[in-house]
């Protein structure tokens, strides 16, 4: 009421402007003390589309600079070829997705090879030939996408019991996968599918390969060893398995 006498206390020395045109409304005293210049900050619009994603989203072909307002057109048919082709893949309790376009050339390397015996017991054709040649400077990332296509195909194939025909023919060195990747195959795969496996015929087995399972012997199961069975001539399958629906590179069979 104009009656008591209030403290007046010595205020920093603040310059404020309300001219838009200022840089900022703090002192430098105050900048320097690590405050945020909101005015500073950059901020889209509401309706702009200036935000970046990293991510795997489709990127425009042009390595140009796109301007505000300048975005390229893009019929059905670009997109679709420009984009990546995304697939989910339940691998376990969790669902996972894969670059479906990085692994385009090397989609044939598992597939299936029709049925044996009575009902359906599915016949699991892996052609190494067709992996990916480690040298390839993204062989890591095609190999993580590879991996999740071959566990949710394989989820796909089988229904009941099933064999895996492993053609090891015709691969050099650079496209034999790591024992690890083969191990996380077999270890990420379904318990279900673990269990239905009855057998593992490696076809052509190489030198390298059959003292590879050798050396690895001890430390895997008796149950999974007693899986594997070598055979080196496309004639000797034959006496073992149908083949009729069971696709041989043509390489493999030269």
């Amino acid at each position: 009421n104009g009656t008591k006498l209030r403290k007046k206390l010595m205020a920093p020395d603040i310059s404020l402007t309300l001219d838009p045109s200022e840089e900022s409304v703090l002192s430098d005293d105050l900048d320097e003390s690590g405050e945020i210049d909101l005015d500073d900050l950059d901020t889209p619009s509401e309706n702009s589309n200036e935000f970046e994603w990293e991510d795997d989203l489709p990127k425009p072909k042009t390595t140009d600079v796109i301007r505000k307002g300048s975005l390229a057109e893009y019929t059905v048919a670009e997109e679709k070829d420009d984009g990546r082709r995304w697939r989910m893949f339940r691998i376990g309790e969790q669902d996972h997705r894969g670059d479906m376009k990085a692994i385009e050339p090397y989609k044939k390397v598992i597939s299936h090879g029709g049925y044996y015996g009575d009902g359906l017991n599915a016949i699991v054709v892996f052609a190494v030939c067709f992996m990916p040649e480690s040298s390839q400077p993204n062989y890591r990332y095609l190999m993580d996408n590879l991996f999740k296509y071959v566990i949710g195909t394989l989820e796909l194939l089988v229904a009941e019991n099933y064999m895996i025909v492993y053609l090891n023919g015709a691969t050099t060195r650079r496209k034999m996968p790591s024992l690890g990747w083969l191990r996380k195959c077999y270890q990420q795969i379904d318990r279900r599918l673990r269990k239905n496996l009855k057998s593992l015929i490696i076809v052509h087995p190489s030198w390298f390969i059959r003292t590879l399972l050798a050396i690895t012997k001890p430390f895997i199961s008796s149950k999974f060893s007693q899986k594997i069975r070598y055979v080196f001539t496309l004639a000797e399958l034959a006496e073992l398995i149908p083949m009729e629906y069971v696709g041989i590179p043509e390489c493999i069979k030269q």
